[in-house]
Parts: C-alpha cells; structure tokens; sequence
C-alpha cells in the first residue's frame, strides 16, 4: 500500500503540496493500492474536498479524512480536519466521481 501525504515545497500557502500525479503513476509501476490523505496533504480543511474529488477522478483506492466533532477545539491539527456535517456532504458530493472513474 502506497500513501501519498503531499511534499514540503517552498510554497507556502499550503502546509504541504499533495501530488495527484502519483496515482496514475503507482497504478501502472505498481499492485498496490494507493490511498489519498488530503488533510495532511494540503494542511487546509478548506481544500480537502477539492483534493478528494481530483484523487478519487484519478483513481485513488482509498482517502484518509481527518474528521473531528469540533475541529476548532481539536488537539492537533484542527485547521486541516473537517466537520461531521462537511465529512456527510464530501460523501454525497464523492458518488459521481466514483461512478465517473468506474468505481463503486
């Protein structure tokens, strides 16, 4: 198994840059399945939806989603977790891209 968590660039807008290349590239060098952490990835909770999408589009086996009750009161990492209700909308909004790469 193969987890992609983004990479310290010089950039810093984000705390890390997640690379979505490496999907297509681990599934055709490799068995192994390849799984997603945008939270980690980008650092923003704000973006991990975008990112989940474009991962799951690319074909991404599986996401690693930090979901916190209160992620403003979280212990570590609040910025980057999102809420239950965001988690059950990103799962709602994830079916057509599931459906558009083949998946179930």
């Amino acid at each position: 198994m193969f987890c992609e968590r983004g990479i310290r660039t010089f950039e810093t807008y984000t705390r890390n840059t997640l690379d979505l290349s490496t999907i297509p590239i681990i599934k055709r060098e490799s068995h192994c399945p390849i799984v997603i952490d945008p939270s980690q990835g980008a650092g923003r909770a704000d973006l991990v939806a975008a990112m989940c999408k474009g991962a799951v589009a690319m074909g991404a086996d599986a996401l690693l989603i930090e979901v916190h009750p209160n992620p403003a009161e979280a212990w570590s990492d609040g910025a980057q977790q999102v809420s239950f209700d965001m988690f059950a909308k990103l799962m709602q909004e994830l079916k057509p891209f599931i459906r558009a790469a083949g998946r179930e």
